[in-house]
């Protein structure tokens, strides 16, 4: 597949030099909304800004999203369309959770639409999901032969479970399946990747756990597939025992082991993988320089969100600082 990547990374490396800089970012921290579309309107977004209100906003990066993320499995064949696949469908597990939290919070569906992140699943199925009642319902729509969110979906809502276990069930999902496709096509960094973002993904949910109040069966909230995180350390993280945070301090999540609230762990977790991301990024004839690509514009996309958010409303640039500057 060397000729494959050889060609792929080349497309790349020219998207990835148009990424926004930071200085867009320290501007838009203290714009008017006016003055951040105006700013945005400067950017590779320009062409996709198509008037000055919050939704169109969304709507550019949404667009761009899907014209600069969504069409990299098309440009290669085979095998390498399959490992080009994973960080897109890892995109859209984020997506399903969104909108099962945000169907779950009552958010109306152009809100939860504006927290999404690419992926692979087409905005006509995205905007039936987010058209259903509840989980159910969008298990029923979500109709995908072959796709291990959809089937892990059904499964999960047939015991009408907790929010947090339709998560899991879904990570599960997705994980099994991912380290499964990168061990088989033997992409180690890939596999890497995804045990290490296992890890993070059970450290986040020990510490929902902990705040919610721990269930017996804490097994049952557990991702197989990681690497640094134990069962034991999870089950007594979940229970409030914060010295075992400790256990992870020789490890790539050594930087979370001072975390205590939820918000700065997923802040710091967020760091982590990005950095973890851009070490594949070295690797010319290799997957990681895509999934580096791919991490990068789900987050500026995301930071792009919430800065206008900020703008629309006339928050105070603190009020946002930590979230996107960090």
């Amino acid at each position: 597949m060397a000729a494959g990547y050889a060609y792929l990374n080349a497309r790349v490396r020219s998207r990835r030099s148009q990424l926004v800089g930071e200085g867009f970012f320290q501007q838009a921290l203290s714009a008017s909304f006016p003055d951040f579309v105006r700013l945005l309107g400067e950017t590779v977004y320009g062409p996709d800004l198509k008037g000055g209100s919050l939704e169109d906003v969304d709507r550019a990066v949404s667009s761009h999203l899907s014209r600069t993320v969504g069409d990299l499995p098309s440009l290669v064949s085979g095998e390498l369309r399959t490992v080009v696949s994973l960080p897109l469908l890892r995109a859209d597990l984020v997506n399903l959770k969104a909108i099962l939290r945000g169907k779950a919070a009552g958010k109306d569906p152009e809100e939860i639409k504006a927290t999404l992140v690419g992926g692979t699943l087409p905005d006509t199925l995205i905007n039936s999901m987010l058209q259903a009642s509840d989980a159910a319902g969008i298990a029923q729509i979500l109709q995908l032969p072959g796709n291990p969110l959809a089937k892990a979906l059904r499964n999960a809502v047939q015991g009408s479970p907790d929010l947090l276990a339709l998560e899991v069930a879904l990570d599960r999902e997705f994980f099994a399946a991912a380290l499964a496709k990168a061990k088989k096509l033997r992409e180690r960094f890939l596999a890497s990747y995804f045990a290490l973002e296992v890890d993070a993904t059970n450290l986040a949910t020990a510490f929902k756990l902990q705040a919610l109040g721990a269930p017996a069966n804490l097994e049952a909230y557990f991702v197989p597939g990681g690497t640094h995180l134990s069962l034991t350390a999870f089950s007594r993280i979940a229970q409030g025992d914060f010295a075992a945070m400790d256990t992870l301090s020789a490890t790539p999540l050594a930087p979370a082991t001072g975390a205590r609230t939820l918000g700065d762990l997923e802040r710091i977790l967020r760091k982590i993988l990005r950095q973890k991301a851009h070490q594949g990024s070295l690797d010319s004839l290799g997957p990681g320089l895509t999934l580096d690509y791919v991490r990068s514009k789900e987050w500026e996309a995301a930071r792009i969100r919430l800065l206008a958010r900020r703008a629309y409303y006339n928050l105070p640039a603190d009020a946002v600082e930590k979230e996107v500057m960090g």
